[in-house]
């Protein structure tokens, strides 16, 4: 017998081919971190995993397909934009549509809270990444010099803005408001 109150949880991605969107958990550490050190010379330690994951406004998802986790990111909640702080899709399952799924949640996340958008920073050197988040709609918006303590590498800052919101798309019904994200710093 239940009490009521249904347990509200996060809405997940499945694909018909078993692909699964879903929160990053502990026990998915050693397969991120095999994607982390495939996909970056600089790569992340998982006490940096850790650290970030410990914050209150910090968010990791992973992808997997079957038992396998393909992919992951960790992004940063602001009041109005979400900040992908890292994001991995190990090379043994890249062009496979791994990446543009994750991509596609973090445009749901900004959009179903009314962020206004996403800001990322990609090395100058990693072109494969400046040319995907270029496919799906990020521009570099400005340089930041020598923004990578460990190489001293300069980044540049992409962004994706959100579509304009129209509060009487999808059946007229006002989207709810994200209370938490109105009292956050930007």
């Amino acid at each position: 017998m239940g009490t009521g109150r249904a347990r509200q949880r996060e809405k997940s991605t499945v694909t018909d081919n078993g692909i699964h969107i879903r929160w990053m958990i502990r026990r998915d550490m050693p397969e991120v971190m095999r994607a982390e050190r495939a996909s970056f010379e600089y790569s992340w330690t998982e006490d940096d995993f850790l650290r970030c994951l410990r914050q209150r406004n910090c968010i990791g998802m992973v992808v997997e397909q079957g038992d396998r986790i393909g992919g992951f990111m960790i992004y940063e909640l602001h009041k109005t934009r979400l900040h992908l702080l890292n994001f991995a899709v190990h090379p043994s399952v890249r062009r496979t549509g791994l990446g543009k799924l994750m991509v596609g949640k973090l445009v749901y996340k900004m959009t179903s809270h009314r962020r206004q958008k996403i800001t990322l920073a990609v090395r100058e050197r990693n072109l494969a990444a400046q040319m995907f988040f270029r496919a799906h709609g990020f521009q570099a918006t400005r340089m930041l010099q020598n923004y990578y303590e460990d190489s001293g590498e300069d980044a540049y800052q992409m962004e994706l803005m959100a579509p304009p919101y129209d509060p009487f798309d999808g059946f007229g019904v006002i989207a709810p408001v994200n209370r938490i994200a109105q009292y956050e710093e930007s």
